[in-house]
């Protein structure tokens, strides 16, 4: 191992094989990892717990099992932050608000259990918006301090973005995984809907949570999701169309059909966003094996914005309606009007829009029987200026509301010199397939000045 390079700079999948090799241990990337966030943390902010001695704990258990020739788990003494909304036993787990401060559950939630099983060390709480909501705290964007990382999943983002730590777990219930990975120039995977167990993480909406993860390889998305996500033939939906489905071999004669789509919020888009996802797709046209179509999502999606809001408003305000009543001075105004709007929804038109959104996840899939991939902008343009700003209307949440797996490429650089992505998505349960295509456009696609950079 070339110790001119910080470990703490090292991919996980990269550190898992210099564990195992003995090029490294545990407890060194752990510390390396530790001075990056003792000089960073104060200007980044991304963490709203982390204890070191716990840490360096983890990664010397992780060590001793090695020593004694025990065998490792997949993440074998890797870091992973947790935002700030999945129970830990052994750590507070505040969600956000200051009416939960201080609270610790006792316990793991499933994924967290998976990461200890995987011999991951889990390395502390990342900041999250206010109930993974709208009302962010206190991380910058590491790019620029000046500008937002994107919410909800801000403290993961940022902390895998500026190589404190290599892998980060978030949540999606709308763009918030997406986002922050586009705005900090990471990449960020949104699993099918149902393939990550949420026992043991705040509920904001059953239909639309669902638990993502941040690297900055593809490889690491992909040992993620192997490490957490359900299989078997206990899960016999999933097993039958995970763990039995055989990817299609790609040649000249069966080429990966992609459609490019512009989608409700492509009006939205800077203009130096549409023109860089443009000349990325021309320069995807041109690579063998891969067939574009230029295409405007069905008109039926014209609608999916207005939905989610209806059930997502719905949904917080009965979650959250104990919250809103005795300790309503302790939430923002913004999570405050989202509970007094969803309960003026009536329950039939929350009972409709939970029908709109089934009808929605069907009519993608029959959209995508033609398809292998959709690709779209992740975000409007670069991240905004201000921790408080609004976000242009994008596409992220239409995939959520879909149930179908979604990913961030960071790819592009836009005029401050910020990074922002590319999206691309795939049918539900496809995630595999997915990653194959990520791993090829990481490996061969073109390269946008973001990558060129990094």
């Amino acid at each position: 191992m070339n110790r001119s390079k910080e470990l703490n700079r090292l991919t996980a999948t990269q550190a898992v094989k210099a564990i195992r090799t003995g090029r490294i241990n545990a407890t060194e990337l752990m510390k390396s990892c530790i001075r990056h966030i003792e000089g960073l943390e104060s200007d980044i902010k991304a963490w709203a717990y982390f204890n070191s001695e716990k840490a360096i704990a983890q990664a010397r258990a992780v060590d001793q099992k090695i020593k004694r020739g025990e065998r490792t788990g997949l993440l074998c003494g890797i870091p992973v932050g947790i935002k700030d909304i999945f129970n830990t036993a052994d750590m507070p787990t505040c969600m956000g608000s200051a009416l939960w401060e201080g609270f610790t559950p006792g316990n793991d939630a499933r994924v967290i259990s998976s990461i200890r099983w995987a011999d991951g060390i889990v390395a502390g709480k990342t900041i999250t918006a206010e109930f993974a909501v709208h009302y962010p705290g206190p991380t910058v964007n590491p790019h620029n301090y000046a500008h937002t990382p994107g919410t909800s999943s801000s403290g993961s983002a940022a902390a895998v973005a500026s190589y404190m730590i290599p892998l980060a777990l978030g949540t999606q219930t709308a763009g918030s995984t997406i986002r922050p990975a586009s705005y900090c120039g990471i990449y960020g995977l949104k699993p099918s809907f149902g393939l990550i167990p949420r026992t043991g993480i705040l509920k904001t909406l059953d239909t639309l949570d669902h638990i993502t993860f941040f690297s900055r390889s593809v490889d690491d998305l992909r040992l993620m999701l192997d490490v957490l996500r359900v299989r078997g033939p206990n899960f016999p939906y999933v097993h039958r169309l995970v763990d039995l489905q055989k990817t299609p071999k790609r040649s000249d004669h069966h080429p990966w059909k992609v459609a490019f789509v512009r989608t409700p919020g492509w009006g939205h888009a800077e203009g130096y966003a549409k023109e860089a996802i443009l000349n990325f797709v021309s320069k995807l046209e041109q690579q063998k094996g891969i067939v574009i179509e230029d295409t405007d999502l069905p008109q039926e999606f014209d609608s999916a914005h207005h939905i989610h809001k209806l059930i997502y408003t719905k949904a917080l305000s009965y979650y959250f309606g104990e919250e809103y009543d005795t300790g309503k001075e302790k939430i923002s105004d913004i999570f405050c009007e989202m509970v007094e709007e969803g309960r003026r929804i009536s329950t039939a038109k929350y009972m409709a829009g939970l029908e709109r959104q089934s009808r929605l996840i069907k009519r993608l899939d029959q959209y995508m029987e033609d398809y292998d991939f959709l690709i779209t902008l992740s975000t409007a343009g670069e991240a905004p200026k201000g921790l408080y700003s609004r976000d242009k209307k994008d596409s992220c949440l239409i995939w959520t509301l879909c149930h179908v797996p979604s990913m961030n490429l960071p790819v592009f650089k836009g005029p401050q010199g910020l990074p922002f992505g590319a999206q691309i998505i795939s049918r539900q349960y496809r995630d595999y397939d997915l990653l194959d295509f990520a791993k090829y456009l990481e490996r061969e696609g073109p390269k946008g000045p973001w990558q060129s950079i990094k």
